[in-house]
C-alpha cells in the first residue's frame, strides 16, 4: 500500500519542526487560533517556515475566521494549505482554498460529510477528527473505515493520536494521512522529539504490515 503520510501540528519553535521534519513528518501545522495553547503569531510562523528545508508542506491552522482574516494571515505567512477547523460553509472554504476541510466523526453523519466537501473543488484532503469513547475503548475505526472507502478526496485521520495508538487506526481506515499533536507532547503546547519520533515509526511499521 502508498505510505501514510505525517502531519505534525501545533508548531511553535523551529527546532521542534526540524525535529518533525528529520523524524519522518511530511507536513508542518501553524495554529493560528489565538485560544488554542498552541497558537502562534504568523510572523513567527513564517520565520520558522522559511527556515525549512524543501519538500515540506506548511499547513495553517484556522477556526470559523473570515476571508478578510485568512488573507491578513496568509500575506505574513502564506503556507501551502488552510486547514479550516470549525463550521466554515462553502463559498468560506472555497474563498480560502486550496484547503484541508476538518469534519468531526459521527457514525450517522460522516458519509453526508465526505460527500459534501469532496464535492468542493478547493478541498484536497478532509480531515476526520475522531474522539476517543469516554469509556476509553477503541474509537470506531469500522465505522469510518465504511465511510471513507467510498470517499474521492484523500483523508487525514486525527483524533489524540499517540505511537500506541496510530497502528490500530492506520490498519482499520488505511487513510491517506495521520495528523498528530497532543498525542506527542509532554504537556499542553509541548512537543517532544522523542514522541515525534516514536510516532513516525509507529506509523512506518503499520505501513509495513
Amino acid at each position: 500500500m502508498p505510505r501514510t503520510r505525517i502531519k505534525v501540528c501545533g508548531i511553535r519553535s523551529l527546532e521542534i519542526a526540524l525535529a518533525a521534519v528529520e523524524a519522518g513528518a511530511d507536513a508542518l501545522g501553524f495554529m493560528f487560533v489565538k485560544s488554542s495553547v498552541r497558537s502562534i503569531d504568523p510572523d513567527a510562523a513564517a520565520e520558522i517556515m522559511w527556515a525549512l528545508p524543501p519538500m515540506v508542506t506548511t499547513v495553517g491552522v484556522f477556526m470559523n475566521a473570515s476571508v478578510d482574516t485568512f488573507s491578513d494571515f496568509e500575506e505574513a505567512c502564506p503556507t501551502h494549505y488552510a486547514q479550516l477547523h470549525g463550521n466554515e460553509d462553502e463559498a468560506t472554504v472555497k474563498a480560502c482554498g486550496p484547503a484541508i476541510k476538518t469534519v468531526r466523526f459521527d457514525r450517522a453523519t460522516i458519509g453526508r460529510e465526505l460527500d459534501r466537501w469532496s464535492a468542493v473543488e478547493e478541498v484536497d484532503a478532509i480531515l476526520v477528527d475522531v474522539a476517543t469513547p469516554p469509556d476509553g475503548s477503541a474509537p470506531d475505526w469500522a465505522g469510518l473505515a465504511a465511510a471513507a472507502e467510498r470517499c474521492t478526496t484523500p483523508i487525514i485521520l486525527s483524533g489524540h493520536l499517540t505511537a500506541q495508538t496510530v497502528a490500530p487506526a492506520i490498519r482499520a481506515v488505511r487513510p491517506y494521512a495521520v495528523d498528530v499533536s497532543a498525542g506527542v507532547e509532554v504537556e499542553p503546547g509541548v512537543k517532544d522529539p522523542s514522541l515525534i519520533e516514536a510516532f513516525c515509526r509507529a506509523v512506518a511499521a503499520a505501513d509495513r504490515d
